[in-house]
């Protein structure tokens, strides 16, 4: 047999020729391999959170030496590299992260976004400062954000923190956009609000309220004083549905109304008022209207009996979040599924005096997946009613910007924001209605872009690694240990103090522990099996460990045995 025939068969069996002196040598093709990979909880968190590592630098706190002061600040400044505020969205974000967290496979998923709240909370409580980066700055470009809402303010952040000069133009009396206009403050108080956009007014960012861009100064003004510019301006304009009787008092947008009272204005919602829409603008207005009565006892004795929800699917299709649904029907808010308004009657004096429901049955799925709610020709009913609020839907109020054109209500953009406007950047509900976690995202995103132009180059997305599920786990190795549950204050204490927070989280300590519930999917935790199941003692102790780093392999002693790979519960060795 010739040396490279015989080369080609040796390679096929696993044998090897020494380059050296021509000796066999066996090495098995089966060689442990470290390969981080991506958790399910990570690639579903739209502001692209690194959540496994903010949980596992806590969870790994004794194993690295870290105290859990040291641990829960490094958590913080893991979580704000991409999401600024923690403390808002631990509140208020719908987490679709836990939807897909692989624990759920075993005893229920990790309770992230009550971990989330924990380390927002600390980080205000400490008066941690949000990070800078050494990329090069301080620059001379100048940027300009228009709207002080979740996705504009991320995107300030994220350009100031890079060294660049950011103000924001605010069409309202204060900054937060739909955090501070759309959600009541007994979801989100406002001092938490405050404080975590104070941290990015703290890095040099200057927000200029009561100024409407269109109004005083142009879009045109900004892209010629400007190097960049971002639109965020939210959907705050409300619709309504052109049934008769809708124009006139007391009908309001469901956006119009949470605007009007998270501003302090005194509003009369008198006592039956209707409801119509299924997401969380109608479930706030709902339970809003509920703490607006003049006689807030009395309301709580009669739990809620003069508020209605209206809306023309079951309950199953609402796309609200559904804790807020569930507590929405604590406090005693009816709901009328399969209606729709058909029209408002009012009396001589223009006053609402009862609403024409059309009933409704669900038909063939429609573009959103859901079935399509189909009117039953003759079956109408009438219900009391003295104010209806529309929550249906929202858009843009494009009318002071000019230049910009809108397809239909939303703007075009690319992967990066990139209108195409020359030098217009955008993010949020200005594209298309959805979560304030999608729009922290988007305007992050747009800021990384930014900051690639203006420094000569295009924007480069990180490598994708693979990801890793349930199947990929050995889940019988976790001991069981249930979910943390969050305390919620009874309903009827929640009416008595129609402003305080009603959602209290979870304890420190509490959230401490979950973070022991994370299987650290895909990267390794120091659970020690790679080295225990090695029978020739490949695997050695780092000198200095981390999250993420206890181990490494010395493969010149490996003979391919692939325990390693095999019992390694979290995934993170493969063998190749």
């Amino acid at each position: 047999m010739g040396l490279f025939k015989e080369k080609k068969e040796l390679k096929k069996s696993g044998i090897r020729m020494a380059a050296s002196t021509g000796t066999r040598k066996e090495i098995s093709p089966l060689r442990p391999k470290y390969s981080e990979k991506n958790p399910p909880c990570r690639i579903s968190c739209p502001s692209g959170n690194d959540i496994r590592g903010w949980l596992t630098v806590i969870a790994q706190r004794e194993k690295t030496g870290w105290s859990l002061e040291k641990a829960s600040d490094q958590a913080w400044y893991i979580e704000v590299d991409t999401n600024p505020f923690p403390a808002v969205m631990g509140r208020i974000c719908p987490h679709p992260c836990e939807t897909e967290c692989n624990r759920k496979d075993k005893d229920g998923a990790v309770a992230i976004n009550s971990v989330e709240r924990y380390l927002g909370d600390w980080g205000i409580e400490r008066k941690l400062e949000l990070p800078k980066l050494d990329e090069g700055g301080p620059f001379d470009d100048k940027v300009a954000v228009i709207g002080a809402g979740p996705s504009g303010l991320s995107c300030a952040y994220q350009l100031a923190r890079r060294g660049y000069r950011v103000t924001v133009f605010e069409s309202f009396e204060k900054p937060g956009g739909m955090l501070r206009y759309g959600i009541p403050e007994y979801r989100l108080p406002r001092a938490v609000l405050d404080a975590e956009i104070q941290k990015i007014q703290d890095l040099g960012v200057e927000i200029r309220c009561n100024t409407t861009v269109g109004e005083g100064v142009t879009l045109e003004d900004l892209r010629r004083d400007y190097s960049a510019v971002f639109v965020g301006i939210g959907a705050h304009k409300g619709r309504t549905m052109g049934i008769p009787g809708e124009d006139g008092p007391g009908v309001y947008t469901g956006t119009d109304f949470l605007n009007r009272v998270n501003s302090g204005k005194d509003l009369e919602v008198g006592q039956k008022v209707v409801i119509v829409g299924g997401g969380d603008t109608a479930i706030d207005a709902a339970r809003v209207s509920l703490r607006l009565s003049s006689d807030t006892a009395e309301v709580s004795r009669r739990m809620g009996a003069d508020v209605t929800v209206l809306y023309r699917r079951t309950k199953k299709e609402m796309p609200a979040i559904e804790r807020e649904i569930e507590e929405a029907l604590e406090e005693g808010i009816q709901f009328e599924f399969l209606a729709a308004p058909a029209k408002i009657e009012r009396d001589g004096s223009g006053r609402i005096s009862s609403l024409i429901l059309q009933r409704m049955e669900l038909g063939e799925p429609d573009d959103s997946g859901r079935r399509r709610p189909v009117p039953i020709e003759g079956d109408v009913k009438e219900i009391e009613a003295d104010t209806v609020i529309m929550a249906v839907s929202q858009e843009p109020d494009w009318s002071t910007l000019g230049a910009i054109k809108a397809n239909g209500s939303w703007l075009d953009v690319d992967d990066w924001g990139r209108t195409p406007i020359e030098k217009v950047w955008s993010g949020g509900d200005t594209l298309r209605l959805g979560l304030a976690t999608i729009s922290i995202g988007q305007g992050r995103k747009a800021a990384e872009c930014m900051h690639a132009e203006l420094r000569g180059r295009q924007p480069e997305k990180a490598a994708a690694l693979p990801q890793i599920k349930s199947d990929r786990l050995k889940l019988a190795w976790y001991p069981e240990k249930q979910r943390v549950q969050r305390k919620i204050l009874p309903p009827e204490e929640r009416l008595a103090q129609p402003s305080e927070e009603v959602d209290l989280g979870i304890t420190p300590e509490e959230a401490v522990e979950e973070t022991g519930r994370c299987f650290s999917c895909g990267l390794c935790f120091g659970c020690e099996n790679c080295w225990m199941y090695c029978q020739n003692t490949c695997f050695k102790k780092q000198a200095e460990v981390k999250p993420g780093s206890y181990y490494y392999a010395d493969l010149a002693i490996c003979d391919g045995c692939k325990k390693c790979w095999e019992e390694c519960p979290c995934g993170y060795i493969d063998a190749v």
